[in-house]
């Protein structure tokens, strides 16, 4: 085996030695794209398998784009295919945005209910294949049922009666639910999903009427009894018109406050009332106004009206007369025979008269204008209260200093002034709308507030701000004094200290003269004077600094100022 092994490579480097370059290039080349094969077909093999959301294709990009947003709300990711086919994942992806969507109503018009099931079809008998037709029609119901997120599990009953010859024979198609909520779910309260499972069956099974399809959760309370809901959606729809109404307090409240508050200042303005009655019932109102008939428009150039209005038109007219005279004679038959003379006549019998008679028809064109209307909700009364506090002015006295009585600052209240309440109310009724004929009501009130508790603070305060500055003021006038009395103390210890010294300088000077005097006595009569060491030392010393003040008499100044500095 290792003869052979060497005897091919030594063959294939035999063979490699006498290629050319070309055919080593090539040879490359076909390895190299071998290899990306290689690489693309384990790629694609490897990719995931898409399942399609709906088997039809979608063609209208409105309905497709809503169909992607919604998948996007559900983290779902998705891809459309160049024919319109909407894919998913996986088939329990697939059957929960089918629930989504038939809830909600975005699968598209055009596509089969049918085809979103998914249903296999059988070449068995007839009896079997209705039967597992109806079995797979409730299975493939279920599971749409159970992927939706509120549903823990769901079990669901179809029941597809046989057709019969004549449609008043005909058992209608009944379906019952039973739905295993997820804890912490509201599908049980929420009308809305319960709607959305009716529709699941709906689209699911053919011939299912909203009265015979039972949704229940697994306590036996029935969820789709909407009928029995009025009652609750009537409570709840009050609800919300309080809620709007109570909105609309708010808002008219927040705006008649802001205005007054600008004017007369948050601390005036406290106390505002505002009630709206609304008639929320749904109103049909069908108007007819008769109009005048404008002949001619008026001409904006004219500084005047030129138009011509007429109340009617004259369409047509018919006018007739009758007028009789003479004798009011009635002529009957032959005597003895009763005649044909109305009762009402025969009292004018032989009565000399006349009678005149005018008849005047007129047919005008009257224009008219109908309006119908649905008023809802609709306005009604509108009151509003509101109180404002007057002015509180603190006296002073002519210093400029408040008047302070029992304990407390003395002040003068102003009330407002009638013209301003009566601005105050116009602002007002400008702000809601008002409208005398509605029975809206305004009353702006000038009612004094009781501020005690805001005088006590402000009293209080001011008192101990007095307090403060005497306390302060005291307290230097103290340090004040205490620091002149250590000024004085100071000066007069610095006063005797300069005297004691200059009492010492002047016995040394004293001293310091003698003994010159002496010495120089002595020297004058030519005795020699036996001088100690000290006395030799000083008198060095005493010429080094005579010596020293007469070549540096700045420097000599300067230390003589420092020691009396620090003295």
């Amino acid at each position: 085996m290792n003869e052979w092994l060497k005897k091919l490579i030594s063959q294939v480097k035999a063979l490699w030695s006498k290629w050319t370059l070309v055919q080593k290039l090539i040879l490359f080349g076909v390895i190299a794209v071998a290899i990306v094969g290689i690489v693309v077909l384990v790629s694609v093999s490897a990719s995931p398998s898409m399942v399609p959301l709906i088997d039809t294709p979608i063609t209208d990009e409105a309905v497709r784009d809503r169909i992607i947003v919604r998948l996007n709300q559900e983290n779902v990711h998705a891809s459309v295919s160049a024919t319109g086919v909407i894919s998913v994942a996986d088939d329990a992806t697939a059957r929960r945005m089918r629930s989504i969507l038939i809830s909600e109503d975005l699968i598209p018009q055009n596509v089969d209910p049918w085809s979103i099931f998914d249903i296999e079809r059988w070449t068995i008998t007839d009896f079997e294949r209705n039967v597992n037709k109806r079995r797979a029609i409730i299975e493939q119901v279920r599971l749409h049922i159970k992927a939706i997120d509120d549903v823990d599990d769901a079990s669901v009953v179809v029941n597809i009666p046989e057709r019969t010859l004549f449609t008043a024979d005909q058992n209608p198609v009944t379906a019952s639910v039973v739905l295993f909520p997820k804890p912490g779910s509201d599908i049980t309260s929420n009308r809305k999903k319960v709607e959305g499972i009716q529709k699941i069956l709906k689209f699911a099974v053919e011939g299912l009427k909203d009265e015979n399809i039972t949704i229940a959760d697994n306590s036996g309370n029935i969820l789709n009894d909407f009928e029995g809901m009025k009652e609750w959606d009537r409570l709840t729809r009050i609800e919300k018109e309080q809620k709007i109404i109570a909105r609309l307090e708010s808002e008219y409240s927040a705006k008649v406050l802001t205005s007054l508050q600008k004017i007369y200042g948050m601390d005036r303005v406290r106390d505002l009332n505002i009630k709206i009655e609304m008639d929320m019932s749904e109103k049909t109102i069908n108007t007819r106004d008769y109009l005048p008939t404008v002949i001619r428009s008026d001409n904006p150039d004219t500084p005047y009206d030129d138009s011509e209005i007429v109340e009617t038109i004259t369409l047509s007219s018919e006018r007739s007369q009758t007028t009789w005279e003479g004798v009011g004679g009635n002529p009957e038959g032959p005597s003895g025979v009763e005649g044909q003379t109305p009762p009402a006549y025969k009292d004018m019998s032989n009565l000399y008269g006349k009678s005149t008679q005018t008849i005047e028809k007129v047919n005008n064109l009257v224009g008219q204008r109908d309006t119908l209307e649905t008023a809802s909700p609709a306005m009604g009364r509108r009151t509003v209260s509101v109180n404002i506090d007057g002015v509180w002015a603190k006296k002073r006295d002519e210093n400029g200093n408040y008047i302070i009585t029992n304990g407390g600052i003395e002040r003068e209240y102003t009330p407002i002034a009638e013209s301003e309440i009566l601005a105050a109310t116009r602002a007002v009724q400008d702000a809601i709308g008002y409208n005398r004929g509605r029975g809206d009501s305004v009353s702006v009130l000038n009612i004094q507030f009781d501020r005690t508790d805001q005088f006590e603070k402000e009293d209080g305060a001011y008192l101990r701000q007095i307090q403060t500055q005497r306390t302060i003021l005291y307290s230097l006038i103290a340090v004040a004094a205490i620091l002149i009395a250590f000024i004085v103390y100071r000066m007069v210890t610095r006063e005797l200290e300069r005297r004691r010294r200059m009492k010492e300088e002047e016995m040394l000077r004293l001293h310091q003269m003698e003994r010159e005097k002496t010495l120089w006595e002595v020297e004058q009569a030519g005795m020699e004077v036996s001088m100690s060491v000290e006395e030799r030392k000083r008198l060095e010393l005493q010429e080094n600094a005579i010596n020293m003040a007469k070549e540096h008499p700045e420097d000599v100044a300067l230390l003589i100022r420092t020691w009396l500095m620090e003295e």
